[in-house]
């Protein structure tokens, strides 16, 4: 039931009972209970309920928090994202270089101790969601390799967590992005979706298949930057050459547009900007349409093997679809043909990071998910304060 609420970020008595086959009186008592553990408030009556007595609202309360981080090669994110996938207190450190797992600690616990100390009576942060561009152990979230930021077998969930006195858990960061669209993004709904993330490490994916995240045998499924899109390319990090992360970079844009390297935030609209430039438009339409043609090669790879109904494009990736809009619907499609292709959507992620960190969110909030009662159970004595190690 507190799923439900969360990922509808509101719902109705009525509809919880007709979600869920229970009697009125058994959601009252459990919608009583999650209320007294703080999880839920009931509010205002259903306007939009037509027929029969109007039903009490049932909202994911602002007070459980998670708290959500992604370190990349220029900046650390970190935010409180609350039930129901409010970002709350986003903040981002930028570094002038790949940050080391130390310096991520110490960036981290010291945004954490600023936030901890101004959060209202009786806000709980339940844990650490770490989404990180590269391999993730999911056994103990050991970072196996993240190549951009230089980091090869580090235990950055157990530092953050001895570091923090919270539970960690970690995965990768468009992993985690694709999970945020299927639960409150432009997936919502949807069964069958690929997410790919372009971000200053590379680009990532994330696949959802008959409504269920794909994992993988250990956890691994979804690379989908190293998809292979150029004979001969370039070298990519994981050893072959030629593969989509290799070849459409964010790096080429910021270099095309000779954008200072504190304002990279501001990328996609100094790119279209730069577009309406004359003297600059060839240039950088040039490199656009050929990062085009380079992704709609990976795209229709992985359309054929996975037969999504709708692909969400995330990171810089947007800027190539805002700066030439339907040539890659177009690209992807064989004409006189018929295929898995024709009727793929393609759909924006919002800007910024902000599936990212709602997705990390969902790590931590998980066990919390799966038992309320039972994951708040030590707090009971301190119900007032964050919550400390479960």
């Amino acid at each position: 039931m507190l799923g439900l609420v969360h990922s509808m970020d509101g719902v109705s008595r009525a509809q919880l009972t007709r979600a869920t086959g229970l009697n009125r009186s058994t959601i009252a008592a459990l919608v009583g209970e999650l209320a007294q553990l703080g999880l839920v408030l009931e509010s205002d009556l259903d306007q939009a309920q037509q027929h029969g007595r109007p039903s009490i609202m049932i909202e994911p309360s602002p007070g459980a928090l998670a708290l959500s981080v992604n370190p990349d090669i220029d900046v650390v994110s970190v935010a409180l994202v609350s039930l129901g996938g409010h970002i709350v207190n986003p903040v981002r450190f930028h570094t002038v270089r790949p940050p080391s797992v130390a310096e991520v600690v110490n960036i981290v616990t010291a945004i954490y101790t600023g936030m901890r100390t101004s959060l209202p009576a009786r806000h709980r942060i339940m844990g650490v969601g770490l989404a990180v561009p590269g391999l993730v152990d999911p056994v103990d979230g050991t970072v196996i390799e993240a190549p951009h930021l230089g980091w090869r077998d580090q235990p950055l969930a157990a530092l953050l967590s001895d570091a923090l006195k919270l539970p960690v858990i970690a995965a990768n960061d468009a992993v985690v992005g694709a999970r945020a669209q299927a639960t409150f993004g432009a997936g919502r709904d949807v069964s069958d979706l690929v997410y790919l993330y372009g971000g200053a490490s590379g680009i990532g994916g994330g696949v959802v298949s008959g409504g269920r995240l794909i994992r993988g045998a250990t956890g691994f499924a979804g690379q989908l930057g190293h998809t292979h899109v150029r004979s001969g390319g370039a070298q990519c990090t994981c050893g072959s050459t030629g593969c989509l992360e290799a070849e459409v970079t964010r790096e080429e844009l910021i270099a095309a547009i000779g954008l200072p390297a504190g304002e990279t935030e501001n990328l996609e609209e100094a790119v279209l900007e730069k577009l309406q430039d004359e003297s600059a438009s060839q240039e950088v339409g040039a490199i656009i349409e050929r990062q085009i043609q380079l992704l709609a090669i990976g795209l229709k790879s992985i359309v054929n093997l996975l037969n999504p109904s709708l692909i969400v494009l995330g990171g810089f990736l947007r800027i190539l679809v805002r700066a030439s809009p339907g040539t890659l619907s177009e690209a992807l499609r064989t004409p006189g043909r018929r295929g898995p292709w024709e009727n793929v959507a393609i759909e924006l992620a919002p800007l910024g990071e902000d599936p990212i960190l709602v997705g990390a969110a969902e790590l931590a909030f998980e066990p919390l998910i799966r038992d309320p009662a039972g994951f708040l159970r030590p707090q009971d004595d301190d119900a007032g304060a964050p919550s400390q190690p479960m």
